[in-house]
């Protein structure tokens, strides 16, 4: 069974880098033809695709957020992380780590719980 579990400080500050690191069990990020992804929710509003790696570790991004993140894994520990810089209250969101064959995909196949970010001083 394929596990994906976020983790990552609850509350940031703003202009600060916000670092999440999702870490799957059951199996391989190396998985051909998998994009693992990271996708968002902000409180009253609609899911957000941030970007993703591919299993080649090719990455991704959102051309709206693009400037501002970066997706990196770590194949040894099988985990990928998000770091999201300058952050502002208006990231403040549940943020998602989700795996799919399809990329920029809001409703993937698979996604963890969610962990709940909060930017504020």
């Amino acid at each position: 069974q394929v596990q994906l579990q976020e983790s990552g400080p609850g509350l940031v500050k703003p202009s600060q880098t916000l670092s999440l690191t999702c870490t799957v069990s059951g199996a391989s990020i190396t998985t051909n033809y998998y994009y693992w992804s990271w996708i968002r929710q902000p409180p009253g509003k609609g899911l957000e695709w941030m970007g993703a790696i591919a299993y080649s570790g090719t990455t991704y991004y959102s051309p709206s957020l693009k400037s501002r993140t970066s997706i990196s894994r770590d194949t040894s520990k099988n985990r990928f992380t998000l770091q999201l810089s300058s952050v502002t209250p208006e990231d403040t969101a549940v943020y998602y780590c989700a795996r799919d064959r399809v990329i920029r995909t809001t409703t993937p196949a698979l996604r963890g719980q969610g962990t709940q970010v909060t930017v504020s001083s």
